[in-house]
């Protein structure tokens, strides 16, 4: 018998048929509800773990809804998920405040996002137990087109090089494609989506120590992205703690690049990283983006001090100076890398090191300091 009780609320039949077969799927048992009073009778009479709500249903609005489930002594402990077809921040900011756990807009993520955190608060599991291990840093940023896989593969080759007694890991969990894997030139089966798949008890510190791909060349091992969109619908994002809490079992740094793929999956890495590296290019539009991500990650209690913010150019000396950017984020930037030019995309394409590529660049030496401090600011954060 399944152990754990899912209720899920939603007026539209497809979409409610469509969530219980991916729940059942995932060993739960379900019961359904077409509208709130319904659900209400059910949550009463059924006592579930949980509760997936698409908050427009309209014969009860779903923040009503979770008003009177949150004020029933029955039902006051369990977790609500917001499954939305609305997904606007007023929608969002409402159904907060009146009892959801977490927020999901309907799209063609939403399953994968919907089967972490269904796994997470029913785990009781928060990422906790990610911060013992290997320093764990992860790499983002607000917009596409900023350099952070470049930059990430590139920082953790300089680790690599820089303590080489030491083993570092770089996880690419940017979707729905990776980006990492045609930077080394990886083009093997083992990717994050099979690895997910795998049978938990298969997925052990020992099991990543020596079947994690290796690239000598890069002096880290890789666990690729999903190879295709398709692919990514796939992905266990349930497992995804357990995964990085057994890397940092077996590796003394693991980087993780999520680009700009800040979901609900991917935010307990960010909250419970050591050094949370923020990319960023010079153009107006990207800083303003990077404003509205620093502005949510406070408001996720993410500690400010571990945001490590590099100001990339990517497009020469156009836009925002140095100066320019720190005032509009209210945040300093700890580092600016020179203009590469056409050389990244050059060293990209020979699946090089941008380092070994260009030995006598002025950003080959940037990226060895950058490495350095890193390294020992995600160090001293650990220990406070």
């Amino acid at each position: 018998m399944p152990e754990k009780k899912i209720l899920i609320i939603d007026a539209d039949v497809a979409s409610r048929k469509f969530i219980a077969r991916n729940l059942l799927e995932q060993k739960y048992e379900v019961v359904e509800a077409g509208s709130g009073k319904e659900g209400l009778i059910y949550a009463w009479r059924d006592r579930p773990d949980l509760a997936v709500i698409d908050p427009t249903i309209t014969d009860i609005t779903g923040e009503d809804l979770a008003r009177k489930l949150k004020q029933d002594a029955r039902t006051a402990s369990m977790p609500l998920i917001a499954l939305s077809s609305d997904p606007s921040v007023t929608r969002v900011k409402s159904c907060l405040e009146a009892g959801f756990s977490e927020y999901i807009a309907k799209s063609g993520q939403a399953l994968v996002m919907l089967n972490e955190v269904t796994n997470r608060l029913l785990s009781g599991n928060s990422g906790g137990a990610i911060k013992q291990g290997g320093l764990l840093m992860v790499f983002l940023s607000a917009k596409g087109g900023t350099g952070t896989s470049s930059i990430c593969a590139n920082i953790a080759m300089n680790i690599g090089h820089n303590q080489p007694e030491l083993r570092v890991a770089v996880v690419d969990m940017v979707l729905p494609i990776g980006s990492i894997a045609p930077i080394v030139g990886y083009t093997g089966p083992q990717n994050i989506v099979t690895i997910t798949e795998m049978p938990a008890e298969e997925t052990t510190a020992d099991f990543f120590r020596d079947n994690l791909t290796p690239l000598p060349t890069w002096q880290f091992n890789l666990m690729a992205g999903s190879p295709d969109p398709e692919s990514s619908n796939y992905l266990k994002a349930g497992r995804i703690g357990d995964i990085i809490s057994a890397l940092k079992e077996s590796y003394d740094y693991v980087l993780i690049d999520i680009g700009r793929s800040l979901s609900k999956i991917t935010l307990p890495l960010i909250q419970e990283a050591d050094l949370n590296v923020l990319i960023m290019s010079t153009d107006i539009s990207t800083v303003s983006l990077t404003k509205t991500v620093l502005e949510y990650l406070k408001n996720k209690n993410v500690n400010m001090d571990s945001v490590y913010t590099v100001l990339n150019r990517v497009v020469g000396l156009e836009g925002l100076s140095k100066a320019e950017t720190e005032k509009a984020l209210d945040i300093p930037v700890k580092v600016t890398l020179p203009y590469l030019s056409s050389n990244m995309g050059f060293a990209n394409s020979q699946h090089q090191p941008f380092s070994l590529k260009f030995p006598k660049d002025t950003a080959s030496i940037v990226f060895q300091d950058v490495a350095k401090e890193m390294s020992s600011l995600a160090r001293k954060l650990r220990v406070g």
